[in-house]
């Protein structure tokens, strides 16, 4: 769930699958997203061709099996312009994005604009456009938010993306736009056999202040399988881990544990295999996963760990124009400078690059904070203007 901020992207995934993702404490008080919410529902489909989200039959009925058609998980990203590192992240562990457009206003807004070029950057073409909020406006009003839907996609990723109206504070049109997502949103073809790979989003301390030691869990770390699959009883890795200070040389050490329990969907798994969200449950200390302190790291059993970059070595593709929060060609991108301070996501992984070396398509940018990745993986690139960062391009890691 992508798009500027308040169109509705909470209400949407709420009604979806029941879930409410804002639980952030400055959340609710802020009424905007600030964390990667998560969210896993069921597609069904009648045999007269009805569509609906689980719990919501449309005849009264009970959920029937020979109806389900796959379980979807989705993350709600914040729309906020000062969060874009956050947007990417949830962008990069899922196989398409619905865009929401409000009918209120009018199109594009700065985030939308910016939010569709981070999904072009981040290889997102699978796209589903959602004009929300059609019950708080005009015939005419909606007719005309469409057609700036069309005048803004033309020329982008999102070109030939449907345009779904919905009132997803009211439920309307739900049916239309999960069987649209059925058919424009596939189910990646994800072989068992890869070597096991989950980017770390999100993690957690589930004891309660003052919690006896023996009555103490484990830390919980959510995210995505992206390959392969994981069983209870792995060893795993988790990398870059934590930071080491060996006299005036720091280093990183992968933490090792195991996996003690799987939930995906709601439900307790012997094991995981790529595609949705999952939580896994560890023997590790819970202050090692405390809010979110193992967020952007990267899992694998051991011996499948991708590298670890303290200097990334990457090919270049820069937009020709910066995004901007008013005109789409008011600022050109300028190449590269040496010694420029850019801001690298990684998957889930947010870290700051100083550039050390540029030749051509070709740079160097040594990282302040490590990054988990294999040779190959494509990272975004945001440069500092003003107060804020500003997507600028991506580039492909290179060993």
């Amino acid at each position: 769930m992508v798009g500027h901020v308040d169109h509705g992207k909470t209400t949407l995934t709420k009604a979806l699958s029941g879930t409410w993702t804002d639980t952030h404490s400055e959340e609710m008080k802020r009424g905007i997203s600030i964390k990667l919410g998560y969210a896993d529902t069921a597609f069904y489909s009648t045999k007269n061709g009805e569509y609906y989200a689980k719990g919501k039959n449309p005849n009264g009925k009970k959920d029937a099996e020979e109806e389900f058609l796959r379980s979807v998980s989705f993350v709600d990203a914040p729309g906020h312009e000062t969060l874009m590192a956050v947007m990417i992240s949830g962008a990069a562990i899922m196989d398409g994005a619905l865009l929401l457009i409000s009918a209120t206003e009018t199109c594009p807004q700065p985030q939308t604009r910016e939010h569709l070029a981070a999904l072009e950057i981040a290889g997102i073409s699978n796209i589903v456009i959602v004009q929300n909020k059609i019950d708080i406006v005009t015939r005419e009003r909606a007719i005309n938010s469409h057609k700036e839907i069309e005048d803004f996609v033309k020329g982008t990723i999102a070109e030939s993306a449907p345009i779904i109206p919905v009132s997803a504070h009211h439920d309307v049109n739900l049916d239309m736009l999960i069987k649209t997502i059925e058919e424009t949103i596939p189910t990646p073809n994800r072989t068992n056999e890869d070597q096991g790979l989950m980017y770390v989003a999100r993690s957690f301390d589930i004891n309660r202040p003052g919690t006896r030691p023996d009555k103490l869990k484990g830390g919980i770390i959510g995210g995505s399988v992206v390959e392969g699959s994981f069983s209870v009883g792995d060893k795993i890795l988790i990398a870059p881990g934590r930071r080491i200070k060996e006299g005036n040389k720091i280093r990183w050490e992968p933490l090792r544990t195991i996996i003690e329990s799987v939930k995906g969907g709601g439900l307790d798994l012997e094991n995981i295999h790529a595609g949705g969200l999952c939580g896994i449950a560890t023997p590790m200390d819970p202050v090692s996963t405390k809010a979110d302190e193992l967020s952007g790291q990267v899992m694998a059993r051991e011996g499948e760990l991708p590298p670890i970059w303290s200097e990334l070595n990457v090919n270049l593709e820069l937009l020709e124009y910066m995004v901007s929060a008013s005109e789409e060609k008011s600022n050109k991108v300028r190449p590269l400078q040496p010694n420029e301070m850019l801001m690298v996501n990684s998957a889930t992984a947010t870290s700051v690059g100083t550039v050390s070396a540029i030749k051509g398509k070709k740079a160097s940018i040594k990282l302040r904070l490590p990054i988990c990745a294999k040779s190959g993986s494509r990272v975004t690139l945001s440069r500092r203007i003003g107060t804020r960062w500003r997507l600028i391009g991506h580039g492909t890691i290179i060993g």
